[in-house]
């Protein structure tokens, strides 16, 4: 069986308020076909996020010219915990809605400064009027609407905590929390808008599962496509950092190498389904509004 990707790019987003790099920074893997179609890994760690944007571009713009097929993949969650959409009053499709209120809301200056707090503060008040759902932000960040620390648990007539993939994936942390370790949430609040970016500048760009649809892909499914974005969750697998390498960096350069493992066996294809037995109203969830993570 043929692969479905010529490339795959995985990359290990970050919500940082200013450059940085190193640890817990941006680190993009590339895991590109050569001349004689062997691959080749390579990484960047752009200060900002702006920056990573100019690299993913130029890096996919020289994939299109060769008439390519790439992977790509971001770790933070692509979608919100079912129901989130219509407490905020989203339209239909709700995932591409979400996206666009994020794009105009969201504010990224080139130097990384970023209003994500006032966002999820925002987005509470909209919400539920108090501190709830989203919570974590610096002393100094902190609203009416926005409390340093968790506000209140979540109950059975709430948004859920988890969306869920983050369930299937045991040990996800939950897109509310804004910051501290493990901040999901900062990272989507500020990495979505950059995913819609991309995929908007590129007629053959599809965001898994949204514009693909939840169910296993072939060759004849991604005709046209030249971009599939999905979501991954690095930690999955055990990356063992070489002397003197961050684990940012050999994290994506391990899930880039996963999945070219899958593909050349021609087994890629089938982990873009759902497992066997999916309710429909999980698909349903997965499909519209949430989002899945690639490999769970």
């Amino acid at each position: 069986m043929s692969r479905l990707f010529d490339n795959y790019v995985m990359v290990d987003w970050s919500g940082a308020a200013k450059p940085t790099t190193g640890a817990d920074s941006i680190w993009i893997g590339v895991l590109r076909r050569d001349a004689r179609l062997q691959l080749r890994f390579e990484s960047h760690n752009p200060a900002t996020r702006r920056e990573a944007e100019a690299v993913i571009k130029t890096t996919l713009d020289e994939f299109a010219k060769r008439g390519d097929r790439t992977l790509m993949g971001f770790d933070f969650p692509l979608g919100f915990p079912r129901g989130t959409g219509a407490k905020l009053g989203s339209k239909e499709p709700v995932w591409a809605s979400m996206m666009a209120f994020l794009a105009t809301e969201l504010k990224d200056k080139a130097d990384n400064a970023n209003n994500r707090f006032q966002v999820g503060a925002m987005m509470n008040r909209r919400m539920s009027g108090t501190a709830f759902p989203f919570w974590g932000c610096p002393a100094r960040d902190e609203l009416s609407t926005l409390s340093a620390k968790r506000f209140r648990e979540h109950n059975a007539d709430d948004i859920p905590e988890f969306r869920h993939a983050d369930k299937a994936a045991k040990g996800a942390h939950s897109i509310w929390k804004l910051y501290y370790n493990g901040s999901v949430g900062g990272q989507a609040l500020t990495g979505i808008p950059a995913v819609k970016r991309l995929r908007d500048a590129r007629e053959g760009a599809r965001i898994w599962p949204f514009e693909t649809g939840w169910n296993a892909l072939d060759r004849a499914a991604l005709d046209g496509v030249e971009l599939v974005i999905a979501e991954i969750y690095p930690s999955l697998l055990k990356a063992v950092p070489a002397p003197g390498e961050v684990k940012d960096l050999a994290q994506v350069r391990a899930v880039a190498e996963h999945f070219a493992a899958l593909d050349e066996k021609g087994a890629l294809g089938p982990a873009f389904g759902p497992a066997k037995g999916t309710d429909d109203a999980t698909i349903d969830a997965v499909s519209q509004e949430e989002g899945w993570i690639l490999g769970v």
